[in-house]
C-alpha cells in the first residue's frame, strides 16, 4: 500500500470521528434539556407531572377524562408513547388493570415495567378509603386494595406530588432541586385551596353520587354521602332501587352528582321525586391541564353545593 493512500484513509478516519464528536456535542445538551418523558394514565396525574417537570419534562396523557378510565382499550398509539417514555404514571389499585397491563407488554419498554425506577404507582403513595367493591354483590371489578378513585382528594394529591417530586428527581438528579421545589409548592397550593372551597360550602350537606368515584369529597369537603344511584357497584339504576332511594331520603334536603360520562336519568328520578339538584361534574381536569385546570376542578366539585 502506498503512503498517499494510507494518509488519505488516516485522514478520512479522522474526519469521521470528528463529525461523531461534534454530533454528540450537538445532541447531548439537546438531550439534556428534554429532560423527562412521561405518560400518565389519567389527566389528573398529568397535572401534577406538568407543574412539577416544567420545562425538564415533557407529558402525554393517555385516558381522556371523558371517559371512565376503567374501561379503555390498549391502543397502538398508547404503545408507542410508552415505548418512549422514561415514566409511568398511574393511579394503580385496580383503576387501570383492564388495559395498562398490556399497553406496558406492547410497548417493550423495561425501563417502565413494575419495579422499575420509571414505573410510578400512585396508590403506594397514599392511604385509600375501603371500596364499596369489597362489599359486593357487583358485576365488575373489585378494587380489593380500596377505592382507587383518590383524585378527587386534593389532599392525598399533595401528598402525591411529594412523592412524585422525589422520585423525577431521582431520574434526573440534575433537576432534583428544582423537581423537589415545584412539587412542596403544588402540595400548598393543593391545601391552600381545599381550605378556602371548604370554607365557602354549606356544613353538613347530604349528596348522592352514582359510584364510587367522588366518595373522597367527604375527605376535604364537609359533605356526608347517603346514598348511590347505581343498584350495587357495576350495576346500573333500577327502578325499584331509585324507589328505595326516594323513600329514604323523602323529606330531607340534598344534592345528586354523577360524572359527565355517566347517563343522568337516576340523577334525574331524584330531582323529581325528591327535589334535590343534580350536577353532572368532570372527573378529571383537561388533558392538556397543569396544577391551575386542577385546582378549577376543584372549584367545580365544591360549586356545585350550597354555599355559604
Amino acid at each position: 500500500m502506498s503512503f498517499s493512500k494510507t494518509r488519505t484513509r488516516i485522514t478520512r478516519t479522522l474526519a469521521a470521528v470528528a463529525s461523531v464528536a461534534a454530533l454528540t456535542f450537538i445532541l447531548l445538551p439537546a438531550q439534556a434539556a428534554a429532560g423527562l418523558n412521561i405518560v400518565a394514565t389519567t389527566s389528573s396525574l398529568g397535572a401534577l407531572a406538568r407543574e412539577i417537570g416544567g420545562d425538564e419534562a415533557e407529558v402525554r396523557v393517555l385516558a381522556p377524562p371523558d371517559r371512565d378510565a376503567h374501561y379503555l382499550d390498549a391502543r397502538p398509539s398508547f404503545m408507542a408513547a410508552l415505548r418512549r417514555a422514561d415514566m409511568l404514571l398511574e393511579l394503580g389499585a385496580g383503576l387501570e388493570e383492564g388495559w395498562l397491563p398490556a399497553a406496558q407488554r406492547g410497548a417493550n419498554n423495561r425501563a417502565i415495567n413494575s419495579g422499575q425506577p420509571g414505573h410510578f404507582r400512585a396508590a403506594d403513595k397514599v392511604e385509600l378509603r375501603r371500596s364499596i367493591t369489597m362489599d359486593g354483590p357487583n358485576m365488575g371489578h373489585v378494587h380489593e386494595e380500596g377505592n382507587p378513585h383518590f383524585n378527587a382528594d386534593p389532599l392525598r394529591m399533595a401528598e402525591l406530588a411529594l412523592a412524585l417530586g422525589q422520585r423525577m428527581g431521582e431520574l434526573r438528579p440534575d433537576h432534583a432541586e428544582a423537581f423537589v421545589q415545584r412539587a412542596e409548592a403544588a402540595a400548598e397550593s393543593l391545601r391552600e385551596h381545599a381550605e378556602k372551597l371548604a370554607e365557602r360550602v354549606e356544613p353538613d350537606q347530604r349528596i348522592v353520587v352514582y359510584h364510587e368515584d367522588l366518595d373522597y369529597l367527604e375527605e376535604w369537603l364537609p359533605v356526608e354521602i347517603v346514598g348511590y344511584l347505581e343498584a350495587a357497584p357495576g350495576i346500573p339504576p333500577t327502578a325499584r332501587h331509585l324507589r328505595s332511594l326516594v323513600d329514604d331520603l323523602e323529606g330531607t334536603e340534598g344534592t345528586v352528582l354523577y360524572a359527565e360520562f355517566q347517563p343522568p336519568r337516576g340523577a334525574e328520578f331524584l330531582e323529581r321525586n325528591l327535589g334535590w339538584p343534580t350536577h353532572a361534574v368532570p372527573l378529571d381536569p383537561p388533558a392538556d391541564s397543569g396544577l391551575d385546570g386542577y385546582l378549577e376542578l376543584m372549584s367545580t366539585w365544591a360549586q356545585a353545593l350550597p354555599q355559604r
